[in-house]
């Protein structure tokens, strides 16, 4: 009998998406493997950031309207812009998503198994629920990153942020070096910031967040239990609820690309005419932005590494620049390197002409990064980055962080630590590929983030 049925008859699952690409991707991804295991699949999602249903045939798609409800453009603290939205999106979807959401219970071609819906998204569960349908909670980040989203409200007590609680004096100083003991291995700057304006609802999203998952039938995770074997083991002792850990999804899912941006294939022929792991790729994701002088710095960094180069340079990515490259950059550069507005990152990583990754530690590129056995390169920007760097550079060991201000010789020394030869870039290396070992065997046939699936679909037939 087909995996996906109950008696004979065929199960469906429904998905609701967060509609940011570093949200979509691995939820496209997760659909992909349950449509390939025979459930019938159903998108819901967005006006704001709507996939593009002509990827998928097979799929039901429902639109659900969110008051065109885009983040407010050109604002540089990206915390705020985002909570805000993920905010505004929570509330402006309930009672639509609760009217379509109805409609299609009332259908009953098929028996609905349950909705996977973005841990972000807690008035949508909340829906679902009342509808009687099951919730899976997906988390797209670390399992690293929930288990300091499970213990927010303690750091906050504990005056990890000097502005909250108010009993903390405002005057104290965090040393932003000093261990966070009780959540090892992280230091005060890895941990998910925000300016005192916007602490507060950051701490509501992380609040309501867990509550999602907590209130769930089982969280989703895009991690494998050789990566992040002590967090997933924590997260299983203390949640309650049942944790899957069915990552790297881009490496089990036969899904299609869900990209938001157009990607320019073109740069994959250029990478051919390029010796083996000799290139360095840069991309600092879908979201994040950087000052136009850091920018500048990173530009001139690259320039005077002297390494053959391929850079996904998003239009928007410099705050208030246009052109987005310095003058004479080109020039300096020209036959070694290529800059191009988005690539098809999986590829571009997995091609032997690459030989490290600088990143902006998005979870996603992080993953993606380990998978194919690179050294990285880190700048975070926010959220869950710095943490996702702390544990490349230092639990892992596969990669080296830039902190503090972004300076061309500071780059120049990084690239060249990452990528020359001796050490460090060797061990780097030597680790780098290990570590894309270890992801290889988890997806293998009886590996551990395949057996895991096998678990999810049990347990979704059993809800």
């Amino acid at each position: 009998m087909d995996s996906s049925t109950d008696g004979g008859r065929r199960r469906r699952v429904l998905f609701f998406p967060l509609p940011y690409q570093g949200h979509i991707n691995p939820m496209f991804q997760l659909a992909g493997l349950l449509h390939a295991r025979g459930f019938a699949i159903t998108v819901f999602h967005t006006c704001f950031n709507a996939p593009d249903a002509s990827q998928y045939p097979a799929y039901e798609f429902v639109p659900v309207p969110d008051d065109g409800g885009a983040p407010a453009a050109g604002d540089p603290d990206t915390v705020r812009t985002t909570v805000g939205h993920i905010r505004a999106a929570n509330q402006a979807c309930e009672a639509p998503f609760r009217e379509r959401l109805a409609s299609l219970l009332e259908r009953r071609e098929e028996d609905v198994a349950c909705l996977v819906v973005d841990a972000h998204l807690l008035r949508l569960s909340d829906v679902a629920r009342g509808l009687g349908v099951p919730t899976l909670a997906l988390r797209t980040g670390s399992a690293a990153c929930f288990r300091c989203f499970t213990a927010f409200p303690e750091l906050c007590d504990k005056g990890y942020y000097n502005y909250q609680p108010p009993q903390v004096s405002s005057s104290s100083q965090l040393d932003l070096d000093a261990p966070v003991t009780e959540l090892p291995p992280y230091r005060v700057r890895d941990l998910p910031c925000a300016s005192p304006a916007t602490h507060g609802v950051l701490q509501d999203l992380i609040s309501r967040s867990v509550t999602a998952v907590k209130t769930s039938s089982g969280l989703i995770i895009n991690t494998f239990d050789a990566l992040e074997p002590d967090d997933l083991a924590s997260l299983r002792r203390d949640l309650g609820v049942p944790v899957f850990a069915v990552g790297p999804l881009h490496r089990l899912s036969p899904a299609a690309s869900s990209s938001l941006l157009r990607q320019d294939r073109a740069c994959l022929h250029w990478l051919d005419a390029q010796a083996p792991a000799s290139v360095l790729y840069v991309s600092f994701g879908s979201l994040a932005s950087m000052p136009a002088a850091d920018l500048a710095e990173a530009a001139w960094g690259i320039a005077g590494s002297g390494r053959p180069f391929l850079w996904a340079l998003r239009p928007g990515l410099a705050l208030g620049a246009s052109p987005a490259l310095p003058d004479g950059f080109e020039a300096a550069t020209r036959g070694r390197g290529a800059v191009v507005s988005w690539a098809p990152q999986e590829e571009v990583l997995a091609h032997p002409a690459v030989g490290g990754f600088w990143t902006h530690c998005g979870w996603n590129s992080t993953l993606e990064g380990v998978c194919a056995g690179l050294p990285m390169l880190c700048r975070p920007c926010f959220g869950d980055q710095m943490g996702n760097a702390r544990y490349v550079e230092h639990v892992w060991r596969v990669g080296v962080t830039l902190e503090g201000e972004l300076e061309r010789g500071k780059v120049e020394t990084a690239i060249s630590a990452l990528m020359g030869a001796g050490e460090p870039g060797d061990g780097l290396r030597r680790r780098a590929r290990e570590l894309g070992s270890r992801a290889a065997e988890c997806v293998a046939v009886a590996g551990s983030s395949c057996i895991s699936v096998d678990k999810l679909v049990h347990h979704i037939l059993s809800l």
